[in-house]
């Protein structure tokens, strides 16, 4: 199976890259599933249905979210009604959506798509440990699901490789998002996980983590805040990490960094060029 995981779309620059390129991509690369984190592409913070329906028209299977899942007011009520937007699974019990979806891929495949926020530098949350062992024992790779996808967005990078390495062998990718730049470790692991440690964003690299450096840069050289942060506009990179997995297990066979546009180095994967 063909996977393509596309990181963080932050505002209109990365929303747009999406628009323009994803579509080709699917078709060029004959992906089976597409899974796209979406939790700051209204505005930098948080989504909308609107944006919700566009990514999955131009081509997503399911949207993941992040610590700016609820930013956007409407997503509280909406994400009842949008089966593939997945938020969070260590959200107290009683938040509205799903933290885990079985998802029919292009191709008719099964794919587990889990969200789970780290808990090391950011609010705490009940343990994604836990939370992600729960979904994985419910539905196990190859009996219940042909691929399984873990999203963990968390900031502390040992805590995203413990992740990778506690569930080795019994999922298809896990791959951190939330710190908005790629990281070089894109490896399978002795198990046969594909990871990553951050996947990066989908926006302006001439920015601070995709808003517009001027704000930014006044709170770290002032320690005031002046005014809202703002997405910054400038072109976007698409910055994603594609995985092709064995049928017959669901485990990787390979990984490789992906980045189309904007002012990052270009790359892509040779095994699909």
């Amino acid at each position: 199976m063909r996977i393509l995981f596309v990181g963080d779309v932050v505002g209109r620059s990365g929303r747009m890259i999406v628009h323009e390129r994803l579509p080709g991509l699917v078709a060029d690369w004959k992906l089976d599933c597409v899974i796209v984190n979406g939790e700051n592409a209204a505005g930098g913070f948080g989504i909308t249905e609107t944006i919700y329906r566009d990514l999955i028209e131009w081509g997503a299977d399911a949207i993941t979210l992040g610590n700016h899942a609820w930013d956007q007011r409407e997503a509280l009520v909406f994400i009842e009604r949008a089966p593939n937007l997945i938020r969070p699974l260590n959200y107290p019990p009683g938040t509205p959506g799903r933290g885990a979806a079985l998802i029919t891929a292009k191709n008719g495949a099964r794919v587990l798509v889990i969200n789970a926020l780290g808990r090391i530098f950011m609010e705490p949350l009940d343990d994604p440990f836990a939370a992600i062992e729960r979904e994985i024992e419910a539905c196990p790779l190859r009996q219940g699901a042909d691929a399984i996808v873990v999203d963990f967005h968390a900031e502390a990078t040992s805590e995203k490789q413990a992740i990778g390495l506690h569930f080795d062998g019994r999922v298809s990718l896990v791959v951190g998002t939330h710190t908005h730049v790629p990281t070089a470790d894109q490896r399978i692991l002795a198990g046969g996980t594909a990871f990553v440690s951050d996947v990066g964003m989908t926006g302006d690299y001439d920015s601070v983590i995709g808003m517009a450096r001027d704000e930014p840069l006044t709170r770290f050289l002032r320690r005031i805040p002046s005014a809202r942060f703002e997405p910054a506009l400038g072109p976007a990179t698409l910055c994603a990490v594609a995985v092709e997995t064995d049928d017959s297990t669901g485990l990787a066979r390979m990984i490789a960094p992906v980045r189309i546009g904007g002012r990052l180095e270009a790359t892509i994967p040779d095994f699909w060029a």
